[in-house]
């Protein structure tokens, strides 16, 4: 398959991989085409001549399935920023193309060094995609959004509580590699051979692990009663929401009367949803808001900026409870590149688009929760739920670590696309990990109530307004042995991702050294 109908081929495969995270009809995530893309890739890669010829097939699958995975920020840059089209093309595909450069990089290694074993071989090709995912999702700030293991909430999800997400994909490239192998080999023999042997067994038991997930929980994994919760959406168009004369005057009318109304123990209202500072507000605004839920029995959490000129503003989250003097706050710790902050020598594309830009302080990792009726409450902003590393730093003291995950989001940058969808996939994920539940609040969506098995228990049509009113049950104590946690939980919140990094690096020796000894000459 060389010249042009490989390159081609390539380009088909990336986009099934970004179908399998979303697809098109309904958002939601295939399993199994995201194992069929992957060995696709492996069989372009497998019938290269060199390993630049790898490399470069390679860096077309990367390059087409990150721009179908994240097309949609072309909607906030062109329809909302003014940016225009051509260049929002340029810069989604730049993008694109230059974190493709980590992919290109590990399918020329794959090449060049893996050995001829079929199990080695997978091992070693599922170890250097770890590597090309860990480092898009690291450095730079990080951008791991519509990573391989998101396709698998259903087939391989319940290893989510062992090895979380870039686990999951390691698992899924080593069973498209075998898949590849056993192809090959029933080619060559007209035989199916171990190599589809064991691919069907891992596969089997990734399905049975999902068919046996119990329906019920015992009581003594949950925590207390349930939590009755009312989660507001105000679904202000993201063209108008910092407008003065228009959606900040709907946002402070809408949001005031919903949380004036309110009657549930707990009330989320969502990224910025007063895109105001505090001391903005008109008159009376924010005086009345701290005397509704200064006596009573609710709680409310609210998301808007904080800070001043001096001291700098975070996009923040305050929380009013009921005979609490000192208010709770969190502040967002993993800020959006070119929306919360500029990196450096990028001022002047920021320039070119007309988006309330700017530069906020950055909070801690691993912030206190809000406790509420023997929960824990933890709170994250916007994609904040997309690095479950930095989630995972609460879990270092079981007894202390959240119970529910609030998400507050405004992804109504990106219309009414598939970014919500995949959002709504990355809360699931993160409740999988955790076997947290994880409630989101949103401006346009997906406003929901997800369980600790990463069901969709509730859910707001997307980009309507309204009030979730629903219930959420907190997860982690346990009768007999106290607070509990998952195995994730546990490594990750005392040694992030380093593990994983161990786990690519180990990969790529096995192929080294297997490579070594078979060319080992015999005595």
């Amino acid at each position: 398959m060389a010249g042009r109908p490989a390159w081609l081929a390539a380009i088909g495969a990336g986009l099934a991989q970004a179908a399998s995270i979303a697809n098109p009809f309904d958002g939601q995530p295939v399993w199994w085409l995201q194992i069929l893309s992957m060995a696709g890739l492996v069989a372009l890669l497998e019938a290269a001549a060199t390993w630049r010829g790898a490399a470069v097939r390679g860096w077309f699958f990367a390059t087409a399935w990150l721009t179908g995975t994240f097309w949609w920020l072309f909607i906030s840059m062109h329809t909302y920023g003014g940016l225009a089209a051509p260049l929002a093309v340029l810069a989604v595909l730049g993008l694109a193309a230059t974190l493709a450069l980590y992919y290109a990089l590990v399918c020329g290694l794959f090449k060049a060094l893996a050995p001829d074993n079929h199990v080695a071989r997978a091992i070693v090709f599922a170890s250097l995609w770890l590597l090309a995912e860990l480092a898009r999702g690291v450095w730079f700030t990080g951008f791991p959004w519509g990573a391989g293991g998101y396709a698998h909430l259903d087939g391989l999800g319940l290893l989510a509580r062992y090895i979380g997400v870039y686990g999951i994909g390691w698992v899924a490239s080593v069973l498209a590699c075998l898949l590849v192998a056993a192809g090959r080999q029933r080619q060559a023999t007209h035989k199916s051979g171990p190599a589809i042997g064991l691919f069907a067994v891992l596969l089997l038991l990734a399905v049975a692990s999902r068919l046996g997930e119990p329906g019920a929980e015992p009581e003594a994994a949950t925590t207390n009663d349930r939590l009755q919760v009312s989660l507001l959406q105000g679904n202000i168009p993201q063209d108008e929401k910092f407008e003065q004369g228009s959606g900040v005057v709907t946002a402070l009318q809408w949001y005031g009367e919903q949380l004036g109304a309110a009657r549930t123990p707990l009330v989320v209202a969502p990224e910025t949803a007063l895109p105001l500072l505090p001391q903005q507000l008109p008159p009376g605004y924010w005086d009345g808001l701290q005397k509704r839920f200064a006596t009573g029995e609710q709680t409310v959490m609210l998301g808007l900026p904080l800070g001043n000129q001096r001291d700098g503003y975070t996009n923040a989250v305050m929380g009013f409870q009921p005979g609490v003097a000192e208010h709770y706050t969190y502040a967002k710790h993993h800020l959006v590149p070119f929306g919360e902050f500029i990196p450096p020598l990028f001022k002047w594309f920021t320039e070119l688009m007309n988006i309330p830009l700017g530069d906020f302080n950055r909070g801690a990792v691993g912030q206190a929760s809000l406790t509420l009726q023997g929960q824990r409450l933890a709170p994250n902003i916007c994609y904040e739920d997309l690095f479950g590393e930095e989630l995972g730093a609460r879990f270092i003291d079981p007894a202390q670590a959240p119970t529910i995950f609030v998400n507050f989001s405004n992804i109504g940058w990106f219309g009414d696309s598939l970014a919500i969808d995949q959002h709504l996939s990355i809360s699931r994920m993160r409740a999988l990990e955790f076997e947290r539940p994880m409630i989101r609040a949103t401006n346009t969506g997906a406003t929901a109530i997800i369980d600790h098995r990463g069901r969709v228990t509730q859910q707001l049509p997307r980009l309507t307004r309204g009030v979730l009113v629903g219930e959420v049950q907190g997860r982690g104590l346990s009768a007999e042995t106290g607070w509990q946690i998952t195995p994730f939980a546990w490594w990750v919140s005392r040694f992030g991702l380093w593990p994983l990094w161990a786990l690519g690096v180990l990969g790529l020796a096995l192929g080294l050294t297997l490579r070594l000894v078979a060319r080992r000459p015999c005595a």
